[in-house]
């Protein structure tokens, strides 16, 4: 109970959420390497997953290559990158964009391959190019696949973003590595309680995002279904009562 004791002092004092160490900037600093991270992961992932996607080609290549990324340890893979370009915010940057990279990619793939096929024929054969069949046609279709693909992907990123604390850089795991290293269990408690709040918060948007794409794409889900009778014999008996 200490620890927990001590953890929400720690919240309470003011200089956790003031100053350039503040709850507020480092929660900026960790949601900015995330939205820069996701943004590079999707000017490779996009372009790739809807030609895939679309065309069926490279298909088994994708997935052996978001099988291979998927196996790099974050950790390593961000050594490597200091040693081999030096400290700054490109190594944990490149290393979260790695992560963020497969299931951006396998999301948008799989949501155009799960477009039924019988669509996309009627659709060329009212005379839609490519791009309008792509556009206005698969991208809706299997916008809720999308979403999940890149929920799946922000949340790997916000969890691991972390671990731009192991060079100068600042974020949420600065309480994590700097807490650990002088033991102070208070702090490093305070910032895994709030990776944690804000993965939970930014999954609960993204289910709510997901949700609105699903009915989107299949109007006929929400649309209330006539009722029916439960047996033809009712409705004898009824139509009797009524003469």
């Amino acid at each position: 109970m200490s620890i927990l004791s001590d953890t929400i002092e720690w919240f309470s004092r003011p200089e956790s959420w003031s100053g350039p160490a503040g709850i507020p900037v480092r929660l900026g600093e960790h949601l900015g390497y995330t939205a820069l991270a996701v943004g590079i992961a999707a000017l490779v992932a996009v372009p790739l997953g809807l030609y895939i996607g679309h065309t069926g080609r490279f298909h088994t290549l994708a997935v052996t290559f978001t099988g291979a990324l998927r196996a790099i340890p974050t950790l390593g893979l961000l050594t490597f990158l200091v040693l081999l370009t030096g400290i700054g915010l490109t190594p944990p940057i490149l290393a979260l964009a790695i992560l963020c990279i497969p299931p951006l990619l396998a999301g948008i793939y799989s949501g155009i391959e799960a477009v039924p096929r019988a669509v996309i024929d009627a659709s060329r054969a009212q005379g839609m190019t490519e791009w309008q069949i792509l556009s206005r046609v698969e991208l809706p279709l299997a916008s809720p696949i999308i979403v999940g693909g890149l929920r799946s992907a922000v949340l790997q990123v916000i969890a691991t973003a972390t671990v731009a604390a192991f060079v100068p850089l600042g974020g949420l795991g600065r309480y994590i590595i700097d807490g650990l290293a002088v033991r102070d269990l208070p702090r490093v408690m305070g910032g895994s309680l709030i990776v944690v709040a804000l993965a939970f918060l930014i999954d609960m948007l993204f289910a709510l995002v997901q949700r609105y794409a699903a009915r989107v794409a299949n109007p006929a889900a929400r649309t209330p279904q006539p009722s029916r009778s439960l047996s033809p014999d009712i409705d004898v008996e009824v139509s009797h009562e009524a003469t």
